[in-house]
């Protein structure tokens, strides 16, 4: 069943109760980087192997991941080359209550650091999976800013 959560501004990253923070080194530039987060948004599928589906909407983007879970997203802050944050509005994530995703990407030689910070809020059994999924969400990151390098390359 979907849930509407609670509306939180950019500034909600460094505030939340849970924050799972991944950083990564890309050969690609932070435009060509930028470009394949928030303007291709229907490519997803293709570098980051947990998303099935990503649609961009009014405002936002629809994204669905393997195992049936479902975001209804607003987009919050779009700054190329730096900055591509979004809010989760609606989920089909049992016990969220408030979410943000940011990633950050800061010329690193001639190509990308990339960070991403999950910023995360919720029922304490949500955020106790939360924390003890960080590894596999980690290697989950890695695995995407890896293809994506790849496909950008």
């Amino acid at each position: 069943m979907a849930q509407r959560l609670r509306p939180v501004g950019p500034e909600f990253v460094g505030t939340a109760p849970v924050r799972l923070v991944f950083a990564q080194h890309m050969a690609a530039a932070p435009e060509s980087v930028f470009h394949a987060l928030a303007e291709d948004v229907a490519g997803w599928p293709e570098w980051f192997t947990a998303v099935t589906s990503a649609r961009p909407t009014e405002g936002g983007r629809d994204i669905r991941l393997r195992g049936g879970t479902r975001f209804q997203e607003t987009v919050l802050a779009g700054r190329a080359p730096e900055l591509y944050a979004y809010r989760v509005d609606v989920t089909n994530m049992p016990g969220a209550r408030a979410w943000v995703e940011e990633w950050r990407l800061a010329p690193a030689g001639t190509g990308t650091r990339v960070r991403m910070t999950f910023a995360l809020d919720g029922t304490a059994a949500f955020l106790l999976v939360c924390r003890l999924i960080r590894p596999g969400v980690g290697r989950a990151f890695r695995d995407a800013v890896t293809a994506l390098d790849r496909r950008l390359r």
